[in-house]
């Protein structure tokens, strides 16, 4: 009984300290000056090289695509593909409507708070339901579409651009996703069981 007691407030301090030093890092992320080069004014929105290149010199942008993948990795099972495809989704979604005009308020204060949500989520990953991370997850890329579907010609070498945007998310993913599996091995795994719907 009292070993229990003394397993539990131990994995309770690392999960509090963990959480400490995920927002302390988002916070001094966000203050990054390169951060406000990824969005929209910033290069030529087309062609699918450009769209590949993009996501990958905005600092904001690869941390978010890559938590998502860390995401994923730490909660395993059906996570492994529903957290990427749910941003990758409406991701896209995000940007037809932007094209379409819809102009999406908070899309940059949105897109800079969901590098400090991914961080925290990462930290209590295996508590949270996974519909619950997916929705998040599924809501911020909205923004992070809409803020690239505003610049996107309507053309041929607009598509090729989304095309490659979507590669590169995909591809910041993945390199999330790797890490997310290896921390698992470093993590203890009982706070799995007091996370619902994997």
């Amino acid at each position: 009984m009292t070993s229990d007691i003394v397993t539990l407030s131990t994995m309770h301090f690392r999960r509090t300290r963990m959480i400490s030093r995920s927002m302390a890092l988002a916070t001094a992320l966000l203050l990054v000056p390169g951060a406000a080069l990824a969005h929209p004014g910033h290069g030529e929105a087309a062609g699918l090289a450009a769209g590949f290149a993009h996501p990958i010199h905005g600092t904001d942008h690869i941390l978010a695509m890559v938590a998502v993948g860390i995401i994923a990795g730490l909660v395993g099972g059906r996570a492994l593909w529903l957290l990427p495809a749910s941003f990758l989704g409406m991701m896209t979604i995000g940007a037809a409507l932007a094209m379409a005009g819809l102009d999406l308020p908070f899309v940059e204060p949105a897109i800079l708070a969901s590098v400090a949500a991914f961080a925290v989520m990462a930290a209590c990953a295996r508590l949270i339901p996974l519909a619950a991370l997916a929705g998040l997850v599924g809501a911020f890329a909205v923004f992070h579409g809409a803020a690239h579907g505003a610049e996107m010609p309507e053309t041929a070498s607009g598509l090729s651009y989304g095309l490659g945007f979507l590669a590169a998310t995909a591809g910041l993913h993945a390199a999330g996703l790797v890490a997310g599996l290896m921390l698992t091995r470093w993590l203890p795994r009982s706070g799995g069981a007091l996370r619902q719907g994997a």
